[in-house]
Protein backbone atom coordinates (compact mmCIF):
# COMPACT_ATOMS: atom_id res chain seq x y z
CA UNK A 1 0.00 0.00 0.00
CA UNK A 2 1.41 3.39 -1.01
CA UNK A 3 1.74 6.27 1.39
CA UNK A 4 -1.13 8.13 -0.31
CA UNK A 5 -3.45 5.14 -0.07
CA UNK A 6 -2.49 4.57 3.54
CA UNK A 7 -3.34 8.16 4.39
CA UNK A 8 -6.66 7.89 2.62
CA UNK A 9 -7.47 4.64 4.42
CA UNK A 10 -6.60 6.05 7.86
CA UNK A 11 -8.56 9.21 7.11
CA UNK A 12 -11.65 7.15 6.28
CA UNK A 13 -11.28 5.11 9.46
CA UNK A 14 -11.07 8.28 11.55
CA UNK A 15 -14.26 9.64 9.98
CA UNK A 16 -16.07 6.34 10.52
CA UNK A 17 -14.96 6.41 14.16
CA UNK A 18 -16.33 9.96 14.45
CA UNK A 19 -19.66 8.87 12.96
CA UNK A 20 -19.77 6.08 15.52
CA UNK A 21 -19.48 8.67 18.31
CA UNK A 22 -22.56 10.63 17.23
CA UNK A 23 -25.14 8.44 18.97
CA UNK A 24 -23.20 8.25 22.26
CA UNK A 25 -22.75 12.03 22.16
CA UNK A 26 -26.48 12.50 21.60
CA UNK A 27 -27.32 10.47 24.71
CA UNK A 28 -24.41 11.36 26.99
CA UNK A 29 -24.40 14.10 29.65
CA UNK A 30 -22.38 16.99 28.20
CA UNK A 31 -22.25 19.41 31.13
CA UNK A 32 -23.30 19.34 34.76
CA UNK A 33 -24.37 22.01 37.23
CA UNK A 34 -24.92 21.66 40.96
CA UNK A 35 -26.11 23.82 43.83
CA UNK A 36 -24.72 23.40 47.32
CA UNK A 37 -26.11 25.00 50.47
CA UNK A 38 -26.50 24.14 54.14
CA UNK A 39 -30.20 23.50 53.48
CA UNK A 40 -29.27 20.53 51.27
CA UNK A 41 -27.35 18.18 53.57
CA UNK A 42 -25.04 15.61 51.98
CA UNK A 43 -26.91 12.69 53.56
CA UNK A 44 -29.85 13.51 51.25
CA UNK A 45 -28.04 15.25 48.39
CA UNK A 46 -24.62 13.56 48.19
CA UNK A 47 -23.69 15.50 45.04
CA UNK A 48 -25.62 18.64 45.84
CA UNK A 49 -28.65 19.52 43.72
CA UNK A 50 -27.09 18.33 40.47
CA UNK A 51 -28.49 18.41 36.94
CA UNK A 52 -26.95 17.23 33.68
CA UNK A 53 -27.32 18.86 30.28
CA UNK A 54 -27.70 16.52 27.29
CA UNK A 55 -28.34 17.29 23.65
CA UNK A 56 -31.80 15.76 24.13
CA UNK A 57 -32.73 17.51 27.36
CA UNK A 58 -31.80 18.23 30.95
CA UNK A 59 -31.88 15.30 33.38
CA UNK A 60 -31.35 14.76 37.08
CA UNK A 61 -27.72 14.12 37.97
CA UNK A 62 -28.50 12.94 41.49
CA UNK A 63 -28.21 9.33 42.47
CA UNK A 64 -29.79 7.77 45.52
CA UNK A 65 -30.45 9.61 48.73
CA UNK A 66 -28.30 8.18 51.44
CA UNK A 67 -30.36 6.17 53.90
CA UNK A 68 -29.77 4.25 57.04
CA UNK A 69 -27.94 0.97 57.02
CA UNK A 70 -31.13 -1.06 56.77
CA UNK A 71 -32.86 1.20 54.33
CA UNK A 72 -32.40 1.66 50.62
CA UNK A 73 -32.06 5.31 49.54
CA UNK A 74 -34.78 6.97 47.49
CA UNK A 75 -34.13 8.24 43.98
CA UNK A 76 -33.76 12.02 43.82
CA UNK A 77 -35.09 14.19 41.02
CA UNK A 78 -32.80 17.17 41.21
CA UNK A 79 -34.21 18.91 38.14
CA UNK A 80 -37.43 19.50 40.05
CA UNK A 81 -35.56 20.40 43.22
CA UNK A 82 -33.59 23.05 41.34
CA UNK A 83 -36.73 24.33 39.60
CA UNK A 84 -38.44 24.59 42.98
CA UNK A 85 -35.72 26.71 44.57
CA UNK A 86 -35.19 28.81 41.42
CA UNK A 87 -38.85 29.77 41.08
CA UNK A 88 -38.72 31.65 44.39
CA UNK A 89 -36.50 34.26 42.70
CA UNK A 90 -38.60 34.29 39.51
CA UNK A 91 -36.46 31.97 37.36
CA UNK A 92 -38.35 29.89 34.82
CA UNK A 93 -38.14 26.06 34.83
CA UNK A 94 -35.01 24.57 33.30
CA UNK A 95 -37.09 22.86 30.60
CA UNK A 96 -38.07 26.28 29.24
CA UNK A 97 -34.56 26.78 27.89
CA UNK A 98 -33.59 25.41 24.48
CA UNK A 99 -36.94 23.69 23.91
CA UNK A 100 -36.71 24.01 20.13
CA UNK A 101 -33.02 23.09 19.89
CA UNK A 102 -33.56 20.01 22.02
CA UNK A 103 -36.39 18.81 19.75
CA UNK A 104 -34.32 19.22 16.58
CA UNK A 105 -31.03 17.95 18.01
CA UNK A 106 -31.75 14.40 16.84
CA UNK A 107 -32.14 15.55 13.23
CA UNK A 108 -29.10 17.82 13.43
CA UNK A 109 -27.01 14.85 14.58
CA UNK A 110 -28.35 12.83 11.64
CA UNK A 111 -27.53 15.73 9.31
CA UNK A 112 -23.94 15.76 10.60
CA UNK A 113 -23.72 12.02 9.95
CA UNK A 114 -24.76 12.55 6.32
CA UNK A 115 -22.15 15.30 5.95
CA UNK A 116 -19.43 12.97 7.17
CA UNK A 117 -20.56 10.22 4.81
CA UNK A 118 -20.21 12.78 2.03
CA UNK A 119 -16.66 13.53 3.14
CA UNK A 120 -15.74 9.88 2.71
CA UNK A 121 -16.52 10.07 -1.02
CA UNK A 122 -14.06 11.98 -3.20
CA UNK A 123 -16.03 11.72 -6.44
CA UNK A 124 -18.14 14.91 -6.55
CA UNK A 125 -21.03 13.35 -8.48
CA UNK A 126 -21.27 10.32 -6.20
CA UNK A 127 -20.88 12.52 -3.12
CA UNK A 128 -23.72 14.75 -4.25
CA UNK A 129 -25.92 11.71 -4.85
CA UNK A 130 -25.20 10.22 -1.41
CA UNK A 131 -25.71 13.51 0.39
CA UNK A 132 -28.89 14.28 -1.55
CA UNK A 133 -30.39 10.90 -0.65
CA UNK A 134 -29.30 11.23 2.98
CA UNK A 135 -30.62 14.76 3.37
CA UNK A 136 -33.93 13.85 1.75
CA UNK A 137 -34.28 11.02 4.28
CA UNK A 138 -33.47 13.39 7.17
CA UNK A 139 -35.90 16.02 5.84
CA UNK A 140 -38.74 13.50 5.48
CA UNK A 141 -38.06 12.08 8.95
CA UNK A 142 -37.92 15.56 10.47
CA UNK A 143 -41.04 16.63 8.59
CA UNK A 144 -43.00 13.67 9.87
CA UNK A 145 -41.88 14.40 13.43
CA UNK A 146 -42.52 18.14 13.33
CA UNK A 147 -45.56 18.43 11.08
CA UNK A 148 -47.13 14.99 10.79
CA UNK A 149 -49.94 13.51 12.92
CA UNK A 150 -48.45 11.48 15.78
CA UNK A 151 -45.10 12.93 14.77
CA UNK A 152 -43.69 12.42 18.25
CA UNK A 153 -43.45 8.73 17.40
CA UNK A 154 -40.47 9.65 15.23
CA UNK A 155 -38.61 11.18 18.15
CA UNK A 156 -36.18 9.26 20.33
CA UNK A 157 -37.47 7.48 23.44
CA UNK A 158 -34.89 9.38 25.48
CA UNK A 159 -36.24 12.74 24.32
CA UNK A 160 -39.81 11.72 25.19
CA UNK A 161 -38.75 10.40 28.59
CA UNK A 162 -37.12 13.72 29.37
CA UNK A 163 -40.24 15.66 28.45
CA UNK A 164 -42.35 13.42 30.72
CA UNK A 165 -39.99 14.17 33.60
CA UNK A 166 -40.12 17.88 32.76
CA UNK A 167 -43.80 17.83 33.66
CA UNK A 168 -43.01 17.21 37.32
CA UNK A 169 -45.67 14.50 37.50
CA UNK A 170 -43.81 11.38 36.48
CA UNK A 171 -42.92 10.31 39.98
CA UNK A 172 -45.55 9.03 42.36
CA UNK A 173 -45.78 10.84 45.62
CA UNK A 174 -45.24 8.50 48.50
CA UNK A 175 -45.46 9.17 52.21
CA UNK A 176 -42.78 7.23 54.06
CA UNK A 177 -43.64 5.38 57.22
CA UNK A 178 -40.41 6.49 58.85
CA UNK A 179 -39.29 9.77 60.39
CA UNK A 180 -37.95 12.16 57.76
CA UNK A 181 -34.38 13.37 57.90
CA UNK A 182 -33.75 17.13 57.96
CA UNK A 183 -33.03 17.19 54.23
CA UNK A 184 -36.08 15.12 53.31
CA UNK A 185 -38.24 17.32 55.53
CA UNK A 186 -36.94 20.36 53.64
CA UNK A 187 -37.89 18.78 50.33
CA UNK A 188 -41.35 17.93 51.66
CA UNK A 189 -41.85 21.51 52.84
CA UNK A 190 -40.76 22.91 49.48
CA UNK A 191 -43.17 20.62 47.63
CA UNK A 192 -46.01 21.48 49.99
CA UNK A 193 -45.29 25.19 49.56
CA UNK A 194 -45.27 24.82 45.80
CA UNK A 195 -48.58 22.94 45.84
CA UNK A 196 -50.13 25.65 47.99
CA UNK A 197 -48.89 28.41 45.66
CA UNK A 198 -50.33 26.59 42.64
CA UNK A 199 -53.67 26.20 44.37
CA UNK A 200 -53.72 29.87 45.32
CA UNK A 201 -52.85 31.02 41.80
CA UNK A 202 -54.95 28.70 39.69
CA UNK A 203 -57.52 27.10 41.91
CA UNK A 204 -57.78 23.40 42.50
CA UNK A 205 -55.72 21.52 39.97
CA UNK A 206 -56.98 18.59 37.97
CA UNK A 207 -55.67 15.16 38.75
CA UNK A 208 -52.51 14.45 36.84
CA UNK A 209 -52.41 11.66 34.28
CA UNK A 210 -51.24 8.35 35.59
CA UNK A 211 -47.49 8.22 36.09
CA UNK A 212 -45.59 6.33 33.45
CA UNK A 213 -42.20 4.85 32.91
CA UNK A 214 -40.55 7.41 30.63
CA UNK A 215 -38.39 4.70 29.07
CA UNK A 216 -41.33 3.29 27.13
CA UNK A 217 -42.19 5.40 24.09
CA UNK A 218 -45.82 4.31 23.90
CA UNK A 219 -46.41 5.12 27.54
CA UNK A 220 -44.81 8.53 27.12
CA UNK A 221 -47.02 9.30 24.11
CA UNK A 222 -50.10 8.21 26.03
CA UNK A 223 -49.06 10.43 28.91
CA UNK A 224 -48.77 13.48 26.64
CA UNK A 225 -52.13 12.82 25.02
CA UNK A 226 -53.88 12.47 28.38
CA UNK A 227 -52.14 15.53 29.80
CA UNK A 228 -53.07 17.60 26.75
CA UNK A 229 -56.72 16.57 27.01
CA UNK A 230 -56.77 17.54 30.68
CA UNK A 231 -54.94 20.82 30.20
CA UNK A 232 -57.25 23.76 30.88
CA UNK A 233 -54.72 26.20 29.41
CA UNK A 234 -55.26 24.96 25.86
CA UNK A 235 -56.54 27.51 23.37
CA UNK A 236 -60.11 26.87 22.21
CA UNK A 237 -61.09 23.33 21.31
CA UNK A 238 -57.76 22.28 19.83
CA UNK A 239 -57.48 18.51 19.53
CA UNK A 240 -54.38 16.44 20.18
CA UNK A 241 -52.44 15.85 16.97
CA UNK A 242 -49.17 14.67 18.43
CA UNK A 243 -46.98 16.67 16.03
CA UNK A 244 -43.84 18.44 17.13
CA UNK A 245 -45.21 21.79 15.96
CA UNK A 246 -48.14 21.36 18.36
CA UNK A 247 -46.18 19.73 21.15
CA UNK A 248 -43.35 22.26 21.51
CA UNK A 249 -45.46 25.37 22.30
CA UNK A 250 -47.96 23.39 24.40
CA UNK A 251 -45.24 21.77 26.49
CA UNK A 252 -43.43 25.11 26.73
CA UNK A 253 -46.59 26.85 28.00
CA UNK A 254 -47.19 24.01 30.43
CA UNK A 255 -43.69 24.35 31.89
CA UNK A 256 -43.81 28.12 32.17
CA UNK A 257 -47.18 27.87 33.92
CA UNK A 258 -46.00 25.41 36.55
CA UNK A 259 -44.92 28.30 38.76
CA UNK A 260 -46.10 31.49 37.10
CA UNK A 261 -49.60 32.16 35.76
CA UNK A 262 -49.37 35.46 33.95
CA UNK A 263 -50.84 35.12 30.44
CA UNK A 264 -49.81 38.62 29.40
CA UNK A 265 -46.18 37.66 29.94
CA UNK A 266 -46.27 33.98 29.00
CA UNK A 267 -48.34 33.96 25.81
CA UNK A 268 -45.90 36.13 23.80
CA UNK A 269 -43.13 33.77 24.90
CA UNK A 270 -45.15 30.77 23.72
CA UNK A 271 -45.88 32.43 20.38
CA UNK A 272 -42.18 33.17 20.00
CA UNK A 273 -41.16 29.58 20.66
CA UNK A 274 -43.67 28.32 18.07
CA UNK A 275 -42.25 30.73 15.50
CA UNK A 276 -38.70 29.71 16.41
CA UNK A 277 -39.57 26.06 15.77
CA UNK A 278 -40.90 26.82 12.30
CA UNK A 279 -37.85 28.95 11.46
CA UNK A 280 -35.41 26.27 12.60
CA UNK A 281 -37.29 23.55 10.72
CA UNK A 282 -37.06 25.39 7.41
CA UNK A 283 -33.57 26.64 8.24
CA UNK A 284 -32.27 23.09 8.51
CA UNK A 285 -33.84 22.17 5.18
CA UNK A 286 -32.30 25.23 3.48
CA UNK A 287 -28.91 24.42 5.03
CA UNK A 288 -29.03 20.89 3.61
CA UNK A 289 -29.88 22.20 0.14
CA UNK A 290 -27.01 24.70 0.30
CA UNK A 291 -24.59 21.98 1.43
CA UNK A 292 -25.49 19.79 -1.54
CA UNK A 293 -24.99 22.74 -3.88
CA UNK A 294 -21.58 23.62 -2.43
CA UNK A 295 -20.21 20.09 -2.23
CA UNK A 296 -21.21 19.11 -5.76
CA UNK A 297 -18.04 20.80 -6.96
CA UNK A 298 -14.75 18.92 -6.67
CA UNK A 299 -12.03 20.46 -4.57
CA UNK A 300 -10.70 20.88 -1.05
CA UNK A 301 -13.08 23.69 -0.04
CA UNK A 302 -16.09 21.36 0.01
CA UNK A 303 -14.19 18.75 2.02
CA UNK A 304 -13.09 21.37 4.55
CA UNK A 305 -16.70 22.46 5.02
CA UNK A 306 -17.86 18.88 5.58
CA UNK A 307 -15.35 18.38 8.40
CA UNK A 308 -14.74 21.81 9.92
CA UNK A 309 -18.44 22.55 10.50
CA UNK A 310 -19.06 19.29 12.44
CA UNK A 311 -15.69 19.65 14.20
CA UNK A 312 -17.01 22.86 15.74
CA UNK A 313 -19.57 20.90 17.78
CA UNK A 314 -17.93 21.52 21.20
CA UNK A 315 -17.73 25.26 20.49
CA UNK A 316 -21.32 25.37 19.28
CA UNK A 317 -22.48 23.62 22.44
CA UNK A 318 -20.63 26.00 24.77
CA UNK A 319 -22.06 29.02 22.93
CA UNK A 320 -25.60 27.62 23.08
CA UNK A 321 -25.19 26.66 26.76
CA UNK A 322 -23.85 30.13 27.65
CA UNK A 323 -26.64 31.92 25.80
CA UNK A 324 -29.33 29.99 27.67
CA UNK A 325 -27.63 30.53 31.03
CA UNK A 326 -27.68 34.24 30.27
CA UNK A 327 -31.38 33.96 29.38
CA UNK A 328 -32.21 32.24 32.67
CA UNK A 329 -30.43 34.96 34.65
CA UNK A 330 -31.83 37.92 32.71
CA UNK A 331 -35.46 36.88 32.10
CA UNK A 332 -36.96 36.37 35.53
CA UNK A 333 -40.66 36.59 36.25
CA UNK A 334 -41.78 39.38 38.56
CA UNK A 335 -44.05 36.96 40.41
CA UNK A 336 -41.07 35.44 42.22
CA UNK A 337 -41.26 35.59 46.01
CA UNK A 338 -37.85 37.27 46.23
CA UNK A 339 -36.19 39.89 44.07
CA UNK A 340 -32.81 39.13 42.54
CA UNK A 341 -30.89 41.40 40.21
CA UNK A 342 -30.24 40.01 36.71
CA UNK A 343 -27.05 37.96 36.70
CA UNK A 344 -24.98 35.64 34.54
CA UNK A 345 -24.89 32.10 35.98
CA UNK A 346 -21.49 30.45 36.10
CA UNK A 347 -20.59 28.80 32.79
CA UNK A 348 -17.41 27.09 33.99
CA UNK A 349 -16.08 26.69 37.50
CA UNK A 350 -17.48 27.64 40.87
CA UNK A 351 -19.65 30.66 41.63
CA UNK A 352 -21.85 32.12 44.34
CA UNK A 353 -25.52 33.16 44.13
CA UNK A 354 -27.00 34.31 47.44
CA UNK A 355 -26.29 31.52 49.93
CA UNK A 356 -25.80 28.91 47.20
CA UNK A 357 -22.50 27.69 45.85
CA UNK A 358 -22.80 26.79 42.16
CA UNK A 359 -20.61 24.39 40.26
CA UNK A 360 -20.55 24.10 36.47
CA UNK A 361 -18.21 21.66 34.69
CA UNK A 362 -18.05 19.49 31.57
CA UNK A 363 -19.13 15.86 31.77
CA UNK A 364 -17.73 12.91 29.83
CA UNK A 365 -20.02 13.68 26.89
CA UNK A 366 -18.08 16.89 26.30
CA UNK A 367 -14.93 14.78 26.22
CA UNK A 368 -16.57 12.66 23.52
CA UNK A 369 -17.26 15.88 21.60
CA UNK A 370 -13.59 16.88 21.85
CA UNK A 371 -12.54 13.42 20.65
CA UNK A 372 -15.05 13.70 17.79
CA UNK A 373 -13.50 17.02 16.73
CA UNK A 374 -9.93 15.74 16.96
CA UNK A 375 -10.78 12.73 14.78
CA UNK A 376 -12.28 14.98 12.11
CA UNK A 377 -9.40 17.45 12.16
CA UNK A 378 -6.89 14.61 11.85
CA UNK A 379 -8.91 13.10 8.98
CA UNK A 380 -8.96 16.45 7.19
CA UNK A 381 -5.20 16.89 7.53
CA UNK A 382 -4.58 13.41 6.14
CA UNK A 383 -6.93 14.12 3.26
CA UNK A 384 -5.02 17.33 2.48
CA UNK A 385 -1.76 15.41 2.40
CA UNK A 386 -3.34 12.92 0.01
CA UNK A 387 -4.47 15.76 -2.27
CA UNK A 388 -0.97 17.25 -2.25
CA UNK A 389 0.51 13.86 -3.17
CA UNK A 390 -1.93 13.56 -6.09
CA UNK A 391 -1.04 17.05 -7.32
CA UNK A 392 2.70 16.34 -7.12
CA UNK A 393 2.27 13.18 -9.14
Amino acid sequence: MTTARRRSFISSLLVLAAIGLLWPIYNAPIWWVSLEAPNYPPEVFPDGVRIEFHLNGVFSGCGQAAGSADQEGDALDCVHEMDTINHYVGMYPIASGGAVEVFFSLFLVAMVGVMLLGFLVRCAVLRMSIMSAGFVAVAVWMGLAFLGPDGLRYQSARYLAGRVMDSGESLADETPDRELSSGEALVARLKASLAESKAAEGGEAQAAPAAVDGGAKEQSLRYFRDAFNQDTDRIGDEQWQGSGSQFIPWHYRRNLGRYFRDPEVLEPMVAGIAKEGTILFWGIIVAMIVLVGITRRPGGAAEKLLTLAPAGLPLFFVIEYSVWLWWYGHHMNEMGAFTLKPFMPTVFGQGKVAQFTTNSYPEYGFGLMILFSLLLLAAMLLRRERIKDDEDN
